[in-house]
C-alpha cells in the first residue's frame, strides 16, 4: 500500500482480527474491551492520516441481541458495526461488492475464507499482520518526522516567522 496514491484506495479492516494481532490491545482489552476497541480505531485514523487512502473498520455484532448497524465517522475512519445475526465478514463482503473500483480495495482479515471471497470480488487481500507492520512502520515514519521540528500541528507553528511576530505583537497590545 503506497502512501498517498492518486486516486483513493479503500481499506477494509476486521476490526476485531486486527485487535486481537496487537498484543497490547489485547492485554487492554482483559480490563476494558470498549477501550482496546477505541484505541484500536485511534491508530487506524492515524494510520489512514500517513497513508491518505479510505478507511473503513467493520466490528462484528451479530451475537449482540437488538443490535442495528450503525455507522459513525470517527476522524477519518468509517466505522461499521454489524446488526444482530450478520457476521462482520457479511459486512466486508456486501462492502467489497459495492465501493467504486476507482482505486483499488484492499481487506485486512486473518480469516482465510474471507480472503478468498474477496479475492473473487475483486479486492486484495491484506493479511492482518502485515497491516499491523505498516501501521507499525508508519507511526516510526511519523514520529522521526515529527522529531525533526519542521512543522507542528498549531496554527502559529506553520506561519512564517515575521507574521507570527506581527501576530504576538498584536496580541500582546
Amino acid at each position: 500500500m503506497k502512501r498517498g496514491a492518486p486516486v483513493p484506495d479503500v481499506l477494509i479492516v476486521d476490526g476485531y482480527n486486527l485487535l486481537f494481532s496487537l498484543p497490547e490491545l489485547v492485554k487492554l482489552k482483559e480490563s476494558s474491551f470498549a477501550h482496546a476497541r477505541d484505541k484500536l480505531i485511534a491508530e487506524l485514523i492515524n494510520y489512514q492520516a500517513y497513508w491518505g487512502g479510505q478507511v473503513i473498520v467493520v466490528f462484528d455484532a451479530h451475537r449482540v441481541a437488538g443490535a442495528v448497524e450503525h455507522r459513525e465517522g470517527n476522524g477519518g475512519v468509517e466505522v461499521i458495526y454489524s446488526r444482530e445475526g450478520e457476521t462482520a465478514d457479511a459486512v466486508i463482503e456486501r462492502l467489497v461488492k459495492n465501493i467504486s473500483k476507482e482505486g483499488q480495495v484492499y481487506v485486512a482479515t486473518s480469516d482465510g475464507a474471507e480472503q478468498q471471497n474477496v479475492l473473487g470480488s475483486g479486492a486484495l487481500r491484506l493479511p492482518v499482520s502485515e497491516l499491523r507492520l505498516y501501521i507499525e512502520n508508519a507511526r516510526r515514519e511519523m514520529a522521526q518526522e515529527g522529531g525533526k521540528g519542521q512543522q507542528g500541528n498549531s496554527v502559529g507553528d506553520r506561519l512564517p516567522g515575521d507574521a507570527r511576530a506581527r501576530l504576538e505583537r498584536w496580541r500582546r497590545q
